[in-house]
């Protein structure tokens, strides 16, 4: 990437500076040229050769019904690769009902993806949403309250020892993968529209960022699903430890994404001595459950601990996306 430095000059009541020859020859820019200029969230501008809208982007899959994983994929796939137009169409049948209605909901899962035109051969589908009124923060937010919303059902469970609340977290966690996709289909467009990316006030670290935290949360609501789908909670006899443990873990996720959203990197630390503290009631729970002389008794325990480690530790991965603070000293000489 090319960097040029300029000075500002004053012609009458006006501020000037001039354009790199290179980059106005480059993109065929003379005299009289209308070229846009955004300000960024930051202060900063970006400035463009053309005015010239995005092109739609359309792609069509065929439909086949012997593949009906492999189609749902693709339709998956042309959404977070930030499609705009998808379409599926038949050639020789028409798409049964069955497929019709598993391709429509498969859409449904997709924000802001709707079914624009539909007949027995084909449906077509069209992302409605504008990529310049998202924002990358309030999407990984809502993720994040979906996500304390779960764990507090599961928590509120094992409390009541109810272990029939598969299905309501289940649920949820079809929210947060509906947000995941999103936040992933904005920042990979941001990634190939420097121009999106500058209306976003995304910088290239920032969506690496972005997208390696949102895979984070992704993780902790599978994770989640797996803790609720074990159908131990009554019989565990170490359920105080685990709701103190599980109380933490609520901490650590509050702390974490306020660390990461806010950068600050001094919260980001405390959510590491947090699963220290975690890590310690964790392996009482172990020690005192392999004294047990119930064997299923002891494995169920072991599991359990497992799956609640496994939400724990993405809540310290992404404290650690939190940038650290590196403090400059003058070198001394030798």
């Amino acid at each position: 990437m090319a960097r040029y430095v300029r000075r500002l000059q004053q012609i009458g009541s006006s501020i000037l500076i001039s354009l790199p020859s290179q980059w106005v020859k480059s993109n065929n820019l003379q005299k009289g040229s209308i070229i846009p200029i955004d300000v960024n969230r930051d202060n900063s501008i970006s400035i463009f050769p053309s005015e010239n809208t995005s092109e739609i982007k359309e792609i069509t899959i065929q439909y086949s019904p012997a593949s009906m994983e492999s189609l749902v994929n693709q339709v998956y796939g042309a959404y977070l690769l930030g499609y705009d137009i998808i379409r599926i169409r038949a050639s020789n049948s028409p798409i049964s009902f069955e497929d019709s209605d598993r391709i429509k909901r498969a859409i449904r899962k997709l924000v802001g993806l709707e079914i624009i035109e539909e007949d027995r051969f084909h449906i077509s589908s069209q992302f409605l949403l504008d990529p310049n009124t998202l924002d990358a923060e309030k999407i990984l937010r809502r993720m994040n309250s979906l996500l304390a919303g779960m764990f507090r059902e599961m928590v509120e469970a094992v409390k009541s020892k109810e272990n029939s609340l598969n299905r309501i977290i289940a649920g949820m966690d079809d929210e947060v993968d509906r947000q995941y996709f999103l936040l992933v289909r904005l920042i990979r467009s941001a990634m190939m529209d420097q121009k999106l990316a500058g209306k976003l006030n995304l910088s290239n670290i920032d969506i690496l960022d972005y997208r390696i935290t949102a895979n984070h949360l992704e993780s902790a609501g599978d994770y989640i699903v797996d803790l609720a789908e074990m159908q131990n909670f009554t019989v565990l006899k170490f359920t105080d430890k685990f709701l103190q443990a599980s109380d933490l873990v609520e901490k650590m996720q509050e702390k974490a994404v306020a660390a990461y959203v806010g950068r600050n990197r001094s919260e980001s630390l405390v959510v590491v001595a947090m699963y220290s503290k975690f890590n310690e009631i964790i392996n009482s729970i172990k020690d005192a459950s392999a004294a047990d002389s119930d064997h299923r008794s002891t494995i169920a325990v072991l599991n359990l601990a497992y799956a609640l480690d496994r939400i724990a530790r993405c809540w310290v991965d992404v404290a650690d996306m939190v940038k650290p603070v590196h403090l400059t000293a003058p070198l001394k000489n030798a």
